[in-house]
């Protein structure tokens, strides 16, 4: 596998991932050849972002327009091609935490652990009034380092 920068020893980093969840590659994610569009794994990384911190207890509340988190930036690596129909589990976890922004990273693999995709992104805790970064709580870093997890927990292993 070529190298990534955000990866120093893939063997550790993949051993890390400890959430995922199945996806299947849709007809309305593929061109005219069945090939996965460049943009679907984005809308997949969102959708087990999404599982990922609920299932941590956290950023539940979608009507609370107040504060929440944005995606400051994401990068994807892409690895090998993938088609229709294909199932793929997107692994996600936390890397680092910073006062106000976390670090993701993903890991899609197909069938028997081939690794597909690689990809990371930052997230910033907001203030959504004042359009600022808020400092993360204790209790969230927490959270986000698996240090403590909330009663709906879910740590499926590949």
């Amino acid at each position: 596998m070529r190298t990534i920068e955000y990866i120093e020893d893939f063997t550790s980093w993949a051993e890390e991932f400890n959430f995922y969840i199945p996806v299947n590659i849709r007809f309305s994610e593929t061109d005219m050849y069945g090939h996965m569009n460049n943009v679907s794994p984005f809308i997949y990384f969102e959708e087990a972002r999404i599982a990922y911190l609920q299932s941590l207890g956290l950023f539940n509340d979608f009507s609370n327009k107040e504060e929440g988190i944005i995606v400051a930036d994401l990068q994807c690596n892409y690895i090998k091609q993938l088609f229709f129909g294909d199932e793929v589990q997107v692994h996600v976890k936390t890397k680092e935490v910073g006062n106000s922004s976390f670090d993701i990273h993903y890991m899609v693999t197909k069938g028997n652990f081939d690794v597909v995709l690689t990809a990371r992104g930052r997230l910033v805790y907001i203030d959504a009034n004042l359009g600022k970064s808020k400092p993360l709580t204790e209790d969230m870093k927490e959270k986000l380092l698996g240090r403590t997890f909330s009663k709906t927990q879910v740590k499926p292993t590949p």
